[in-house]
């Protein structure tokens, strides 16, 4: 499989076995963007267009609204509307500029109350185009306008003394007399050109008289994001951080799940790989109660997510012929008489059901004494009559340095750790045994603490 169809399958497998912790953060997600709606009250927002007439430069347009959102106009617009407990600096907070196609200035404005944002946007509209008309032409400078002029005067001045000498050229029909008048009157064509241009550009005559384009539109909602937005993004989020956070967590797992791995972990080598039937919902749930216990189980948390579904075993034969050779390979490698212990970690109920078969199966050779440790203090008994002990666990659920603490913990009461047995939990086909069991075939109690059958 590749990286992308293992990602997705293991996404799904969140979906399965979280769905329930998904949908409760879910919830709380959407409590939490419904708080934030309530905290942070409904917001309103219009624009007013501004048309700006004659030609516009890009740069000139970006200075245009820089002038439209100025505290200079915010405050104007705040003393005209005089809002109590509401000055210039709050507003410009409230006030936005853009420049649009056709030269055209949007100035949008946000308040509590449909009403306040259409007036905003109004006085704030028509504030700029006063304080603009005044810089552009209406407020023009006397003594600048009073230089124009003059330099229109000199200009007319000197088109008509172009006049004069092109008149008094020689009016004879030689080449230097043409010559000479001809550059005379593109003289002058140049003249009236660069006078019509001065009279284009000026701002007075051109960039005066900004319009506003009618009253902002009253808003008939509110302005993102509004409570159902808030509500949704809530959901959205935590619901994701559940994901990833599960991600996160299932990549940070250091759990030990293939049978090498467990062997170099405990230092010693597999015996073999039981079945544990878990046919029966919730059979395998860790034995804890109280109240913690009873939420986890209603929000699915007490069963491993990240461990593959089970898998479908055979009939019970099947499975006891595996725990059979599991004995075989134990007899093999031991004299009698056998007496052998068996360490299971605490918690694992998988584990503790398969040492309980396996004592049964053994039918007292060997004879095994069932023993469950915690793996954060692993205490194992001292050695009496024991030849060595056999760790039963499940994959998947114990880390290496646990292990490593169990392996330490038999050394320290003088057990050699012979072999491994891997207990996994499968779905099983039949409940039922293929066949009556042998009359010999009695099965021994395992009691933890206690030997599990007669004398050897």
């Amino acid at each position: 499989m590749s990286e992308e169809s293992i990602r997705l399958v293991t996404i799904g497998r969140i979906f399965r076995r979280r769905w329930r912790l998904l949908a409760v953060l879910a919830v709380m997600g959407a409590l939490v963007g419904y708080g934030a709606s309530v905290v942070f009250p409904p917001r309103y927002t219009t624009s007013a267009s501004v048309l700006l007439p004659g030609q516009w430069e890009e740069r000139e347009l970006l200075t245009q609204v820089d002038i439209a959102t100025s505290s200079t106009v915010v405050d104007r617009a705040a003393a005209t509307l005089d809002w109590k407990g509401v000055g210039g600096a709050d507003l410009q907070k409230q006030v936005a500029a853009a420049a649009a196609d056709g030269n055209i200035i949007k100035i949008s404005g946000t308040a509590d109350s449909p009403k306040r944002a259409q007036q905003l946007s109004d006085e704030v509209a028509a504030q700029f185009v006063k304080f603009a008309s005044r810089i552009a032409g209406g407020g023009t400078d006397s003594a600048a306008a009073t230089e124009a002029q003059s330099l229109r005067n000199q200009v007319e001045e000197t088109n008509r003394r172009i006049t004069d000498l092109a008149n008094a050229a020689d009016p004879g029909q030689t080449v230097e007399g043409v010559q000479a008048r001809t550059e005379l009157e593109k003289l002058s064509t140049s003249l009236e050109e660069a006078m019509t241009k001065l009279d284009e550009a000026d701002p007075a005559n051109n960039k005066a008289g900004m319009v506003v384009m009618g009253p902002a539109a009253r808003p008939t909602g509110e302005a993102p994001p509004t409570r159902l937005q808030l509500v949704l993004a809530g959901a959205v989020l935590f619901f994701l951080l559940a994901v990833v956070g599960h991600l996160a967590a299932a990549r940070m797992n250091r759990r030990l799940r293939t049978e090498p791995e467990i062997a170099a972990a405990l230092g010693s080598a597999p015996l073999g790989t039981v079945e544990v039937p878990g046919e029966r919902r919730g059979a395998l749930r860790p034995r804890a109660g109280g109240a913690r216990a009873r939420i986890r189980r209603l929000l699915g948390t007490d069963i491993r997510w990240d461990l593959p579904a089970p898998q479908r075993s055979d009939d019970e034969a099947g499975r006891r012929i595996r725990y059979r050779r599991v004995c075989a390979r134990l007899r093999d490698q031991l004299p009698a008489p056998r007496r052998l212990l068996a360490v299971v970690p605490d918690g694992d109920e998988a584990a503790r059901r398969a040492a309980g078969q396996l004592a049964a199966e053994a039918r007292s050779d060997p004879q095994l004494r069932v023993v469950e440790v915690c793996v954060d203090r692993p205490i194992v008994p001292d050695r009496d009559t024991e030849s060595g002990a056999v760790v039963v666990l499940s994959a998947g659920n114990w880390t290496a340095e646990e292990l490593a603490g169990i392996a330490e913990a038999c050394a320290d009461g003088g057990h050699e750790v012979l072999g491994i047995v891997l207990a996994d939990t499968v779905h099983a086909r039949d409940t039922r045994s293929a066949g009556p069991p042998p009359d010999d075939a009695t099965l021994a109690l395992a009691v933890p603490g206690q030997a599990t059958g007669g004398s050897a």
